[in-house]
């Protein structure tokens, strides 16, 4: 590793964002809140959830974001919820990406470069080591953000399990929370990542597949420690549309294994890929990944 700044997957295909849902539908959404009450219910709601993502924690907490099929939404899932703390809490937040099978976490996060790694930095950083320090190895993001990727763009780099413990606890106390892009299951760095995790975020697709698969794991991890389950959100990731899935018996099916289960809705700007931007993503998007945050985050600090 020579330390300099490599050129990042931001740069290597630029095209137009659109917004995550039409004008006429947030013209629609704009209309309806003029003519009824549910602004006063929103804020509400934006103020409760605020509340949580802003309580302090006397130990950073690490929340892991995985699932058992490539294509589920997992790196989008992470870099939202990172991006939500970032936003909302004043301490540092670092993504932490422990999937080096060129992962889509700094695509997604909009990285320029792509500098030291999860499986180098544990030989780097020493407890002496103030913050400034340590971020000087990490690739900058807005609102107080950093990122570590697991790779470079390229082929073969490894990170096995012992790495990627060393890494978290070298870097656990500079930061409020660490967002941690895990390999997909049973994958053994995933594995570790979840058993050692304060929150965890399983993401599958919207499809009677992704849902069966699911609850399938599920029932799996319930002879698990309680913790893991119990400290356990599913995401399920609209990909397309109007797919017809009853999302309503889906969460029901779900929950009864144990779990949290939150839904992130169809939106376009995430579905064109690339850098995520906020200001883009639709309503009902920024609403639930703000509903997932504070779900996840308040879990972590639960003793189950």
């Amino acid at each position: 590793m020579t330390g300099g700044a490599q050129q990042g997957p931001a740069g290597a295909v630029r095209h137009k964002p659109q917004h995550g849902e039409s004008y006429a539908a947030r013209a629609v959404r704009a209309l309806r809140r003029t003519l009824s009450s549910s602004a006063a219910r929103e804020v509400a709601e934006i103020t409760r959830t605020a509340e949580v993502l802003q309580r302090p924690v006397t130990t950073g907490r690490q929340i892991a974001v995985t699932s058992i099929r490539g294509g589920s939404g997992k790196s989008t899932v992470a870099a939202l919820l990172g991006t939500t703390y970032a936003h909302y809490r004043q301490d540092p937040v670092l993504f932490l990406e422990a999937d080096p099978a060129l992962g889509s976490l700094p695509l997604r996060l909009g990285a320029e470069s792509l500098r030291w790694t999860t499986s180098e930095i544990a030989d780097i950083v020493k407890p002496d080591m103030s913050l400034l320090d340590v971020t000087g190895y990490l690739v900058q993001l807005p609102d107080n953000a950093w990122l570590l990727p697991a790779s470079q763009g390229r082929i073969g780099v490894m990170l096995d399990s012992r790495s990627y413990e060393r890494a978290v606890v070298a870097l656990r106390r500079y930061f409020g929370v660490m967002v941690i892009d895990c390999e997909t299951l049973p994958a053994e760095v995933g594995r570790v990542a979840l058993a050692s995790a304060h929150g965890r975020v399983l993401t599958a697709p919207a499809t009677p597949e992704g849902i069966s698969s699911t609850h399938s794991v599920l029932q799996w991890m319930q002879g698990l420690p309680r913790q893991v389950i119990a400290g356990t959100v599913v995401v399920l990731t609209e990909l397309v549309p109007r797919s017809g899935l009853d999302l309503g018996e889906a969460v029901q099916r779900l929950r009864s294994t144990g779990v949290s289960v939150q839904i992130l809705p169809y939106d376009r700007h995430l579905a064109g890929g690339g850098r995520i931007r906020t200001d883009l993503l639709a309503h009902p998007t920024r609403q639930a990944a703000a509903r997932l945050a504070a779900d996840v985050f308040q879990l972590s600090q639960q003793r189950h």
